[in-house]
Protein backbone atom coordinates (compact mmCIF):
# COMPACT_ATOMS: atom_id res chain seq x y z
CA UNK A 1 0.00 0.00 0.00
CA UNK A 2 2.70 2.46 1.00
CA UNK A 3 4.70 1.77 -2.54
CA UNK A 4 1.30 2.60 -4.32
CA UNK A 5 0.81 5.74 -2.60
CA UNK A 6 4.56 6.31 -3.34
CA UNK A 7 3.94 5.45 -7.03
CA UNK A 8 1.06 8.11 -7.07
CA UNK A 9 2.89 10.90 -5.51
CA UNK A 10 5.77 10.70 -7.74
CA UNK A 11 3.41 10.48 -10.37
CA UNK A 12 1.87 13.60 -9.28
CA UNK A 13 4.62 15.40 -9.01
CA UNK A 14 6.09 14.33 -12.59
CA UNK A 15 2.96 15.20 -14.12
CA UNK A 16 3.18 18.71 -12.23
CA UNK A 17 6.68 18.87 -13.07
CA UNK A 18 6.60 18.39 -16.36
CA UNK A 19 3.50 19.95 -17.60
CA UNK A 20 5.60 23.04 -15.77
CA UNK A 21 2.50 23.80 -13.58
CA UNK A 22 3.41 25.07 -10.49
CA UNK A 23 1.10 24.16 -7.51
CA UNK A 24 1.94 26.52 -4.64
CA UNK A 25 0.59 29.16 -2.20
CA UNK A 26 2.81 31.91 -0.70
CA UNK A 27 2.37 32.06 2.60
CA UNK A 28 3.94 35.54 4.85
CA UNK A 29 6.72 34.89 7.07
CA UNK A 30 7.96 37.24 9.80
CA UNK A 31 11.33 36.84 9.13
CA UNK A 32 12.18 36.16 5.23
CA UNK A 33 8.69 37.80 4.69
CA UNK A 34 7.20 35.41 2.61
CA UNK A 35 7.53 31.30 2.15
CA UNK A 36 6.41 29.28 -0.79
CA UNK A 37 4.96 25.56 -0.12
CA UNK A 38 4.33 23.25 -2.41
CA UNK A 39 5.24 22.01 -5.83
CA UNK A 40 7.86 24.76 -6.89
CA UNK A 41 10.52 24.83 -9.63
CA UNK A 42 13.92 26.30 -10.07
CA UNK A 43 12.76 29.07 -12.06
CA UNK A 44 10.54 30.66 -9.03
CA UNK A 45 13.50 30.45 -7.22
CA UNK A 46 15.84 32.76 -9.59
CA UNK A 47 12.91 34.97 -10.56
CA UNK A 48 11.83 36.17 -7.27
CA UNK A 49 14.46 38.91 -6.66
CA UNK A 50 14.06 38.29 -2.91
CA UNK A 51 15.28 35.15 -3.02
CA UNK A 52 17.81 35.39 -5.94
CA UNK A 53 19.46 38.46 -4.48
CA UNK A 54 19.43 37.49 -0.60
CA UNK A 55 20.58 33.99 -0.75
CA UNK A 56 20.05 31.82 -4.43
CA UNK A 57 22.64 33.00 -6.78
CA UNK A 58 25.54 33.85 -4.25
CA UNK A 59 25.09 30.07 -3.57
CA UNK A 60 24.63 28.95 -6.78
CA UNK A 61 27.82 30.64 -8.48
CA UNK A 62 29.96 29.83 -5.48
CA UNK A 63 29.79 26.32 -5.51
CA UNK A 64 32.00 23.28 -7.65
CA UNK A 65 30.55 20.62 -8.01
CA UNK A 66 31.81 16.92 -6.76
CA UNK A 67 32.71 15.11 -9.79
CA UNK A 68 31.95 11.64 -8.60
CA UNK A 69 28.56 13.00 -8.18
CA UNK A 70 28.38 14.42 -11.49
CA UNK A 71 29.50 11.24 -12.60
CA UNK A 72 26.91 9.05 -11.04
CA UNK A 73 24.32 11.48 -12.05
CA UNK A 74 25.46 11.49 -15.54
CA UNK A 75 25.26 7.85 -15.58
CA UNK A 76 22.32 7.37 -14.49
CA UNK A 77 20.74 10.32 -15.98
CA UNK A 78 17.97 8.08 -17.37
CA UNK A 79 16.50 6.17 -14.86
CA UNK A 80 16.66 8.66 -11.94
CA UNK A 81 13.90 11.26 -10.31
CA UNK A 82 15.27 13.72 -7.39
CA UNK A 83 12.35 14.98 -5.24
CA UNK A 84 13.92 17.91 -3.02
CA UNK A 85 12.34 19.37 -0.37
CA UNK A 86 12.91 22.74 1.18
CA UNK A 87 11.94 25.92 3.28
CA UNK A 88 12.57 29.13 1.27
CA UNK A 89 12.76 30.70 5.00
CA UNK A 90 15.23 27.78 5.79
CA UNK A 91 18.99 28.86 6.15
CA UNK A 92 19.98 25.28 4.78
CA UNK A 93 17.77 25.16 1.65
CA UNK A 94 19.43 28.09 1.24
CA UNK A 95 22.69 26.55 0.83
CA UNK A 96 22.51 23.71 -0.44
CA UNK A 97 19.76 23.73 -3.17
CA UNK A 98 21.28 26.36 -5.46
CA UNK A 99 24.18 23.88 -5.27
CA UNK A 100 22.20 21.23 -6.20
CA UNK A 101 21.08 22.77 -8.98
CA UNK A 102 24.29 23.94 -10.26
CA UNK A 103 25.26 20.18 -9.35
CA UNK A 104 22.82 19.08 -11.67
CA UNK A 105 23.60 21.37 -14.19
CA UNK A 106 27.32 20.33 -14.38
CA UNK A 107 25.56 16.61 -14.90
CA UNK A 108 23.32 17.77 -18.01
CA UNK A 109 20.40 16.58 -15.91
CA UNK A 110 17.04 17.31 -16.78
CA UNK A 111 14.99 19.39 -15.57
CA UNK A 112 12.00 17.18 -16.01
CA UNK A 113 13.83 15.09 -13.70
CA UNK A 114 14.19 16.90 -10.43
CA UNK A 115 11.08 18.12 -8.69
CA UNK A 116 11.15 20.82 -6.25
CA UNK A 117 9.03 20.71 -3.30
CA UNK A 118 8.67 23.80 -0.80
CA UNK A 119 7.71 23.11 3.04
CA UNK A 120 6.13 25.44 5.85
CA UNK A 121 8.12 26.03 8.74
CA UNK A 122 6.35 22.80 10.10
CA UNK A 123 7.72 20.74 7.30
CA UNK A 124 4.06 20.00 5.66
CA UNK A 125 3.76 21.00 2.05
CA UNK A 126 0.46 20.44 0.24
CA UNK A 127 -0.78 17.31 -0.64
CA UNK A 128 0.64 15.72 2.64
CA UNK A 129 3.28 15.08 0.31
CA UNK A 130 6.13 15.58 2.98
CA UNK A 131 4.04 13.46 5.19
CA UNK A 132 4.02 10.85 3.15
CA UNK A 133 8.15 10.77 2.06
CA UNK A 134 8.48 10.61 5.98
CA UNK A 135 10.37 14.17 5.58
CA UNK A 136 10.79 15.60 8.72
CA UNK A 137 13.89 18.20 7.80
CA UNK A 138 14.40 20.14 5.04
CA UNK A 139 16.02 20.04 3.01
CA UNK A 140 15.98 16.65 2.08
CA UNK A 141 16.97 14.72 -1.29
CA UNK A 142 15.52 12.02 -2.29
CA UNK A 143 16.85 9.84 -5.24
CA UNK A 144 13.86 7.85 -6.78
CA UNK A 145 13.84 4.93 -9.25
CA UNK A 146 10.82 3.57 -11.17
CA UNK A 147 8.72 5.38 -8.17
CA UNK A 148 10.75 3.38 -5.53
CA UNK A 149 13.25 5.51 -2.90
CA UNK A 150 17.36 4.29 -3.35
CA UNK A 151 18.46 6.98 -1.08
CA UNK A 152 17.97 10.48 0.79
CA UNK A 153 20.33 12.91 1.72
CA UNK A 154 19.25 15.07 4.59
CA UNK A 155 20.26 18.47 5.28
CA UNK A 156 24.15 18.53 4.73
CA UNK A 157 24.64 14.37 4.99
CA UNK A 158 26.09 12.25 7.65
CA UNK A 159 29.42 13.70 5.97
CA UNK A 160 28.24 16.92 6.16
CA UNK A 161 28.69 17.45 2.37
CA UNK A 162 25.17 16.15 0.64
CA UNK A 163 27.12 16.16 -3.04
CA UNK A 164 29.47 13.63 -1.42
CA UNK A 165 26.57 11.21 0.15
CA UNK A 166 24.47 11.79 -2.95
CA UNK A 167 27.79 10.54 -5.18
CA UNK A 168 27.61 7.80 -2.74
CA UNK A 169 24.12 7.13 -3.45
CA UNK A 170 23.81 7.80 -7.13
CA UNK A 171 26.92 5.85 -7.59
CA UNK A 172 25.74 2.44 -5.70
CA UNK A 173 22.85 2.08 -8.14
CA UNK A 174 23.57 -1.21 -10.14
CA UNK A 175 22.81 0.41 -13.33
CA UNK A 176 21.33 -2.87 -15.24
CA UNK A 177 18.45 -3.65 -12.47
CA UNK A 178 15.51 -2.58 -13.87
Amino acid sequence: MKRLINTLLIGFIAVSSALGQNQYEILPDNSEGKLFKGVLSREILEKDSLFYNKWYAANFKAYSPNADAVAGLKKHSDSLQIIAFMGTWCEDSHFIIPKLFSLLDAAGYSKDKISLIGTDRDKKTLGYLSESMGVTNVPTILVMKKGKEVGRVVEYGKYGMFDKELAEIVNSIDITSH
